[in-house]
């Protein structure tokens, strides 16, 4: 409460913790993304990944990578506010599958540090992101509230919301934009990760040891 000799603060004067937030994010992001990293190769050195927990991550792995295939041939940004495929069940499908397929690395691993820093870094990074675009979203499409009360922003509802004046929640594809995003990139970066966690190790033992 403010005292009787300190007016209030008007509210251009007051701090915006969406935007500072941000700008916090963005310098510790590329040093999180490194210690993650670190991490990562520290795991793996230290102990040989289980066959059996490398194939279980596939089952957060792949569905992390087809969500965001999915949703890159919907997304049309700063366009139009994408409402039908992916986005008829969550308002950040992208953001979902990046987390899927992080948590599945970690799980190949059975790492509980890796988890936890990931967990840090989506939720220094990605919160400050998402309250930007949701601001940037509102003020931009009229129609953004009514998609908000329709729409989870993050956990997927079961069934497709269906945008008002449309017959289906469906939309199509676009390849194009598939390509247009380089989403493809997901998908190498992934495969280059599971070459890591199957030949890293046993080629650095035979280095060491000759």
């Amino acid at each position: 409460m403010n005292s009787p000799n300190t007016p209030p603060k008007s509210p251009s004067t007051q701090r915006d913790w969406i935007a500072s937030w941000q700008r916090i994010a963005r310098r510790i992001r590329v040093p999180l993304g490194f210690l993650a990293a670190a991490i990562y190769l520290f795991e793996l050195a230290r102990r040989a990944p289980v066959p059996a927990a490398v194939a279980w991550s596939l089952v957060l792995v792949l569905p992390g990578l087809w969500l965001r295939a999915y949703a890159a041939g919907y997304v049309k940004k700063n366009r139009e506010l994408t409402q039908t495929g992916p986005y008829a069940h969550t308002r950040n499908p992208l953001y979902l599958g990046s987390m899927l397929m992080a948590f599945g690395f970690a799980l190949a691993l059975l790492s509980w540090p890796v988890a936890l820093v990931l967990g840090l870094m989506f939720a220094v990074i990605y919160i400050p992101v998402i309250a930007s675009e949701e601001r940037f979203l509102r003020a931009t499409f009229p129609e953004f509230n009514d998609y908000c009360r329709r729409v989870p922003r993050l956990i997927p509802r079961i069934l497709p919301s269906t945008p008002p004046g449309r017959d289906s929640p469906r939309g199509a594809f676009a390849m194009s934009l598939y390509l247009k995003h380089r989403e493809y990139n997901a998908a190498i970066g992934a495969a280059l990760l599971y070459l890591c966690l199957l030949l890293l190790r046993p080629l650095a033992q035979q280095l060491l040891h000759r």
